[in-house]
């Protein structure tokens, strides 16, 4: 048995405890008579990560739950290796759940096919046996997560509230910066500040991301995040992710009354 390194009461970051980076942030929570994972990380990790549970004398058979925060890859790859070896359910929210069972690889960015990038593996498919939203309440022995439907990054992502600790997936990080804004994930602008705005009220005093360091929830951090992205919307830059595009519609509205462009200053 090895010494166990807990975040926060009830709470043990498995790249801390291991003092290596899994690629993803694994949090393991600690029930008392049993415990669960939110995200697994990916295939070529997974025995690497339950040998640690292991050597942290948690009993593998009391693993209640494996929870998916969303579908990509990175947070989940293993999902379907880690239901086989633990023999625990697994729970997503029913838009991760319906990708993660068809193993869409481009969905869950385990394959990019323009930039030639292919995850080893792929996307295994995954029963997703319990299906969670927002206002779910999961048990997990003496501690209990209270689950947030946080859309933005991608349909199904969800945050999981816990006393004054909000596991925020890959809504926000420390530096500011959010989990990539793409079509192929079914990202939204407009849900992902409203997830965020939602963050920014709540009285949760640190946020627990699914990478890089735990942090101090900021209010004003939040917002200048959110004034950034609001932005956004209305950038070529983000296509389809845009709500609209002004430039390329003042320049329809003066094509349509016959207006030769200005070639003056800007």
């Amino acid at each position: 048995m090895i010494e166990r390194k807990y975040l926060f009461p009830g709470v043990i970051e498995l790249n801390l405890q291991a003092a290596r980076s899994f690629g993803v942030n694994i949090y393991l929570i600690d029930g008392g008579t049993e415990w669960a994972l939110l995200d697994v990380g990916q295939e070529d990790t997974l025995d690497e990560v339950i040998e640690l549970i292991r050597e942290l004398d948690f009993q593998l058979s009391k693993c209640k739950l494996l929870i998916a925060t969303h579908a990509d890859a990175d947070h989940v790859q293993g999902l379907a290796k880690a239901r086989a070896r633990l023999k625990a359910k697994t729970a997503a929210h029913p838009r991760s759940a319906a990708v993660l069972e068809a193993g869409d690889a481009v969905e869950t960015y385990a394959s990019i096919p323009a930039q030639d990038f292919h995850i080893e593996g792929g996307m295994p498919p995954c029963k997703i046996d319990v299906k969670i939203d927002e206002g779910s309440e999961i048990k997990i022995g003496k501690r209990k997560l209270k689950v947030w439907s946080t859309p933005g990054h991608t349909p199904g992502q969800l945050s999981f509230k816990y006393d004054n600790l909000l596991f925020s997936g890959d809504n926000i990080y420390k530096d500011g910066c959010v989990g990539a804004i793409d079509a192929h994930h079914g990202s939204s602008i407009p849900d992902y500040i409203k997830s965020l705005s939602r963050i920014r009220e709540d009285d949760a005093e640190f946020l627990l991301p699914s990478h890089g360091p735990v942090f101090r929830r900021d209010p004003k951090m939040l917002q200048k995040t959110i004034d950034r992205i609001t932005q956004y919307q209305y950038m070529a830059d983000f296509g389809t992710c845009a709500v609209s595009w002004p430039l390329q519609e003042a320049h329809e509205k003066d094509i349509a009354l016959g207006r030769m462009p200005s070639l003056g200053g800007s």
